[in-house]
């Protein structure tokens, strides 16, 4: 059926364990955070040593167990909020069945946003500051993150008769098996590319080579490039099942206009604040 084109085929698992084992394997999709934050830790390492950045090795350590609690702690209960609010309110400790899947990217979002704070408090340092320096390494995370929504199969496209189309599994309650369907848009590939690889590629270009005067420009233009970038990979997807629209929109695009405000108020608040000088980098 559908000859020609590419049937996902690709197990998301590295190692599957035997059964009976406490866990089935090592999956590649918690692989993708494991190596998003190795790579963070390595930038934000690498910003010390070329003077472009005052978080040495101890706070950059505490900076990568801060972001490692946002991530999991927000995406987990965003997602319970924000696309399972229904299954939740009915039954609250399914919030904590992490087993089961469900991140939101948007909850990870602001989980972030809040350890940050949390985080610059503790250490003494512009709020903006630290946001700025973040979002230099988000998007390698989101990349890998999307690149193991492929693997896994989940977050499709929508149908389409492209030649890159790719053919995955969906699970038939008629038969109760998974079985392939039709050709799809790749869109985890395209998110992997745009607000992954694209998004990360710009803001890094905008770090070292064109630095702005202010603190929370970097963490605006990120956010309204994410918004931006999620947008338009939002036309390519396909809605998530049960899910419904808000105003004609997919909840993945009405969240993400939010990003636009925040992303103004954090450029007109560095712009009164603090200015990008040798003390804000800790020269």
């Amino acid at each position: 059926m559908y000859e020609g084109y590419y049937h996902h085929d690709l197990s998301p698992f590295l190692i599957r364990f035997p059964e009976g084992w406490f866990i089935e394997g090592i999956r590649w999709y918690g692989l993708s955070y494991i190596a998003g934050f190795l790579i963070g830790w390595g930038l934000l390492s690498l910003y010390y040593r070329k003077g472009r950045s005052s978080l040495n090795p101890d706070k950059v350590f505490n900076l990568i167990f801060a972001l490692i609690l946002g991530v999991a702690l927000g995406g987990r209960i965003g997602y319970a909020i924000l696309y399972d609010w229904n299954t939740v309110s009915e039954n609250p400790v399914r919030i904590f069945a992490v087993w089961q899947g469900g991140m939101a990217s948007h909850g990870g979002m602001l989980g972030v946003a809040i350890a940050l704070y949390i985080f610059s408090r503790l250490e003494r340092l512009p709020y903006l500051q630290v946001t700025d320096w973040v979002c230099t390494i988000a998007s390698a995370g989101i990349a890998l993150g999307r690149l193991a929504n492929f693997i896994n199969g989940e977050l499709w496209g929508k149908a389409t008769d492209v030649s890159w189309a790719v053919v995955f599994r969906e699970y038939s309650a008629f038969t109760q098996t998974w079985e392939y369907t039709f050709p799809r848009h790749p869109s985890q590939l395209y998110q992997a590319g745009m607000e992954g690889l694209l998004l990360f590629l710009f803001i890094q270009v905008r770090f070292w080579f064109f630095p702005p005067k202010h603190v929370g420009r970097i963490t605006g233009e990120y956010l309204i490039g994410y918004m931006v970038f999620r947008v338009i990979g939002e036309v390519f997807r396909e809605p998530d099942e049960g899910i419904t629209l808000v105003l004609g929109m997919s909840r993945g695009t009405f969240y993400s206009l939010f990003l636009v405000g925040v992303a103004v108020v954090c450029i007109w608040i560095g712009r009164k604040t603090l200015a990008y000088t040798s003390a804000a980098a800790g020269k």
